[in-house]
């Protein structure tokens, strides 16, 4: 491909930035579009909405975005939206560093080296194909290779010294979070699961004795897990009906009418009602121990969820077997409220290791399948198999736009559509799996989707060269590193079309919100809905990680090898940092919390990223016949793995547990305090969901009988139990609608 190809692929994405940018600019300012751009605000309930009234000022387009984006604090993210939010941002600054001293050794060191490589007559630079800028255009023996080779020492040093920072800092900012924050439930709980079952007695009862036998001094109750889906629909229902009546109550009577609003509630109908409504029609659905259904449904319960007088107690229950035999009573650290994932608790425990195993193999399969349409993409660089697919083309393929337009823009495009299939399938494996949190099913996506990319985008790329290339792989793998210092300089020009296309266009339809833009253009135009459709969203990591490191990944590997594409990385990295931050304060909701979780794998899949580029420099040296240099890279390589098991033992080990010092800590201020107490009353409703405000204090006289939990069943009705909560809500909405038609 020429250098002209590029350009023509550079100018229609840089074309394409700054319409979306433009266009999310203008679009932000319209009030119909604030449930759009601000979910997260809108989910709070701290944005009102203005006065829907025309003004020149909302149709020009601004930058007022990226300034309050960029000034924002690290602690405000954090406040607004966890510790994973400001994890996530850490791995744009380590990139934005990393890859601007890369640029300045490579762009100005190593890509002049590669240019003159051979002494022939260069033309004009935009009629230059691109392999004069790789290393490739250099002649086996050169002399110049030890450039390239101090360029890896510079790129290996400086990015090991940014990793250990950031390795450092973030432990830091997880220890403070643990201990900073308010105290957490989950951090008292434990899912119990695989429990034995006697004829003798009730299940509870089972539960009940055997952790007054065996942890007397720490067990406090215990909560019966229940697979019953209806009273866990009405309370979702219920909590999104009062979200919208809030938002409807402040954006539709104005502040002029809230003393009058306070007052009257809403012709009669009070919050307070409303929320006795709901307490009342619960309360009335509580289960009686006594009653043979419950008695019944006892015997098909998955586990429970058992609560400890300090956070010292559950942990330690967590980690030790509870029997001699493994798979009775296993033990696990709850997840928080809001992070538990209902419908897979009733899973047995016996059948986890098959999912795992299930979900695994269909993983891989789907990565092997997916090798079709990378090697049609692969196909659309070379004009002469695209005259052999489509005949029909080769008058029009003749001309030099065409060409530039096919062979250096539609590829990536291509790639980049097919990508779309991926995350929606591997979340969809990882629900199968059983993950018992919607962060470890989140977290166990990113590794697949990681795994996936790596392999589907660059590898068989790479590879995808012939049928040959790909089965060496796996027959001859000693002869990888000289395969690959052969093959990925050739893949350059198209990589850097993918960062094109894939990168920047990806950050402008990212901030533009274009589905829920379209969604919500035909639900208020089309069909005049008035009320704002809700699109709390959490941050997807489980795509928007894998993307990233993928681009470290390309950075790394490609910055010795064709350092062209380095440029466009710097902008995707400086461009997203400010795209990612105003969707974090904006958009996405933190409907839970990680902990910093991903930051392990992010380090683990860059020193991955620097042992690659350092075995396929090693792979060039050898091909080259640079045997100093090849000798110096052995080293390196040595260095950057030694590096890797050094911070894997420094830090790791913060991510995985927790401290006996902190948590012993913490248990005692709050004894201090008189805190205590009050936590150990909120945990017996804190995993309550359809049984609020239940008599705490008569359950923990009755010698801590356990509460029901309520955990949704997909395969169950709920219409019988929502019919009551829809006649209320319908008196409710009417009455909101009625006064706003009058106003």
């Amino acid at each position: 491909m020429e250098f002209s190809a590029l350009l023509t692929s550079a100018g229609i994405n840089i074309g394409l930035c700054a319409l979306f940018l433009s266009l999310y600019s203008v679009l932000r300012k319209q009030p119909h579009n604030y449930s759009v751009y601000f979910g997260r605000r809108l989910a709070e309930e701290k944005f009102r909405q203005q006065v829907d009234y025309f003004s020149l000022e909302r149709l020009l387009p601004t930058a007022g975005w990226i300034v309050k984006a960029y000034w924002c604090t690290e602690e405000e993210i954090r406040r607004v939206a966890g510790l994973d939010s400001v994890v996530f941002l850490r791995l744009f600054i380590f990139s934005i560093r990393i890859f601007s001293i890369t640029s300045l050794v490579c762009i100005f060191g190593v890509l002049p080296v590669n240019y003159h490589g051979k002494e022939t007559n260069h033309g004009r630079i935009p009629a230059e194909s691109l392999n004069v800028f790789t290393i490739a255009n250099l002649k086996e023996g050169s002399r110049m290779l030890w450039v390239h080779c101090v360029a890896l020492y510079v790129i290996t040093i400086s990015a090991c010294i940014l990793l250990y920072y950031e390795y450092k800092y973030i432990s830091r900012k997880r220890l403070a979070h643990i201990t900073g924050s308010p105290p957490d439930p989950g951090q008292f709980s434990v899912l119990v699961r695989s429990i034995p079952k006697s004829d003798n007695e009730l299940l509870d009862d089972t539960i009940r004795n055997f952790f007054v036998n065996y942890h007397g001094s720490s067990y406090l109750s215990h909560q019966m897990i229940y697979r019953k889906g209806s009273m866990q629909k009405f309370v979702d229902n219920a909590e999104r009906v009062y979200r919208k009546f809030v938002r409807v109550k402040m954006s539709s009577f104005g502040q002029s009418r809230r003393s009058d609003l306070s007052r009257c509630g809403l012709c009669g109908v009070r919050a307070s009602s409303f929320q006795q409504y709901r307490n009342k029609f619960i309360n009335s659905k509580k289960p009686d121990l006594s009653d043979p259904e419950v008695i019944e449904a006892q015997k098909d319960c998955p586990g429970a969820i058992v609560f400890f007088k300090t956070r010292y107690a559950a942990i330690v229950a967590s980690r030790i077997l509870q029997s001699s035999n493994p798979m009775l009573w296993v033990t696990d650290l709850a997840p928080e409220p809001r992070d538990v994932y209902w419908s897979n608790l009733w899973i047995p425990y016996r059948q986890i290791w098959l999912r795992k195993i299930a979900t695994l193999a269909a993983s891989v399969a789907f990565m092997f399948v997916f090798i079709v349409p990378v090697a049609f993409v692969q196909s659309m660089m070379q004009l002469d198999q695209i005259e052999q697919l489509f005949p029909s083309l080769k008058n029009m393929l003749k001309k030099p736009f065409f060409v530039k337009l096919v062979t250096g823009y539609l590829p990536s495009v291509v790639l980049l559509l097919s990508l779309y299939t991926v995350p929606p399938l591997m979340m969809f494996f990882s629900s199968i799996e059983g993950s018992i949190s919607r962060s470890g099913r989140k977290k166990s996506a990113c590794c697949k989707i990681l795994f996936f990319t790596i392999w589907n985008v660059f590898f068989v790329n790479v590879l995808s060269g012939s049928v040959l290339n790909q089965l060496n792989v796996f027959t001859r793998p000693r002869d990888m590193p000289s395969m690959l210092a052969e093959l990925v300089p050739k893949q350059a020009t198209f990589f850097i079309t993918y960062v094109l296309t894939s990168g920047w266009a990806s950050l402008c339809s990212e901030i533009l919100q274009v589905y829920n833009l379209v969604y919500n253009f035909f639900r208020k135009c089309i069909f005049c809905y008035r009320d704002d459709p809700e699109y709390g969203y959490s941050f997807p990591y489980h795509t928007e990680v894998p993307k990233v490191l993928l681009f470290n990944l390309l950075g790394f590997t490609f910055s010795i090898m064709a350092p062209l594409i380095l440029p466009f990385l710097l902008v995707y990295f400086c461009l997203g940092y400010l795209v990612y931050r105003n969707q974090i304060l904006n958009v996405y909701y933190p409907k839970y919390e990680m902990g910093g979780k991903l930051w392990p794998i992010m380090h683990s899949t860059l020193v991955f990223a620097l042992v690659l580029t350092q075995t396929i420099a090693l792979g060039v040296f050898t091909i080259k016949h640079a045997t100093i240099s090849s000798g110096f890279t052995i080293l390196l390589i040595i260095g950057t793995v030694l590096f890797h098991q050094y911070c894997r033992h420094r830090f790791s080990s913060i991510f995985n547990s927790f401290s006996a010092q902190d948590l012993i800590e913490m248990d005692r201020d709050d004894e201090q305090s008189g805190r205590m107490e009050e936590i150990h009353k909120h945990l017996l409703d804190a995993y309550s969901q359809g049984t609020t405000n239940m008599d705490n204090s008569s359950s923990s006289r009755n010698g801590g009988a356990p509460i029901e939990m309520i955990m949704e069943d997909p395969a169950q009705d709920a219409q019988d139990s929502n019919q009551e909560l829809c006649d209320a809500v319908k008196e409710v909405t009417g009455s909101i609608q009625e006064h706003a038609d009058e106003m």
